[in-house]
């Protein structure tokens, strides 16, 4: 039974690993992006960049916009509107459809970034490796695209960015292919857990003759 739940997994996933390099991209991508979109925010030259509120002013151009305007310690909310995230009403009425691609890419601050790109890099890499790079990029920007849709549907008096979408597709296809498996997984864990037990009975139950 065990050996055709094997058999089975390894005609499902095949025997090839792939090289992630798509994810790693996805990452540098967006780290980019938010660079620039931090120095085109350039918080000194601002209000309240004037006022000297500015979170971190070592960093000058590329400080960020008071706590109490952007908790995420990123840019202000016009910059990114200005960048291209997602509003709702320019997406409808002012026909500016490519908001729903440009709203993935951009991130509200560091923390949203990081908090991102953390959970890209776990996910990602590892559906890459199994899966390739084709079926993970397809997931990654029909998911992203997805979730700015319900993004415009619902969240109508507010600006929206993030790649929370495509993150959530990721998981979403690490879900299926653990359900899918289940029973290869189960096999494995079942085979590591007996191995162990006769490891240890064989390190406490040997007896030493003199």
């Amino acid at each position: 039974m065990r050996s055709r739940d094997m058999e089975r997994g390894r005609k499902h996933r095949g025997d090839t690993q792939w090289t992630a390099w798509l994810t790693p991209t996805i990452v540098v991508a967006n780290v980019s992006i938010f660079i620039v979109v931090m120095y085109t925010n350039d918080c000194p030259k601002t209000t309240t960049g004037a006022n000297g509120d500015c979170v971190a002013k070592l960093l000058r151009r590329f400080s960020f916009q008071p706590l109490r305007e952007n908790p995420f310690l990123g840019p202000s909310s016009s910059t990114l509107e200005k960048l291209g995230a997602l509003d709702w009403k320019k997406v409808v009425q002012g026909n500016e459809k490519w908001r729903l691609i440009t709203a993935m890419w951009l991130h509200a601050g560091i923390i949203h970034l990081v908090m991102n790109m953390f959970d890209v890099i776990i996910f990602g890499i590892r559906l890459e490796q199994q899966f390739g790079f084709i079926r993970i990029g397809l997931i990654y920007l029909i998911s992203g695209f997805g979730g700015s849709i319900l993004s415009a549907l619902f969240l109508q008096k507010s600006i929206s960015v993030g790649a929370s979408g495509a993150l959530l597709g990721l998981m979403g296809a690490m879900l299926s292919e653990l359900l899918t498996n289940w029973t290869i997984y189960k096999s494995k864990v079942l085979c590591h857990v007996l191995s162990q037990d006769t490891n240890i009975n064989r390190k406490y139950n040997m007896v030493s003759l003199p």
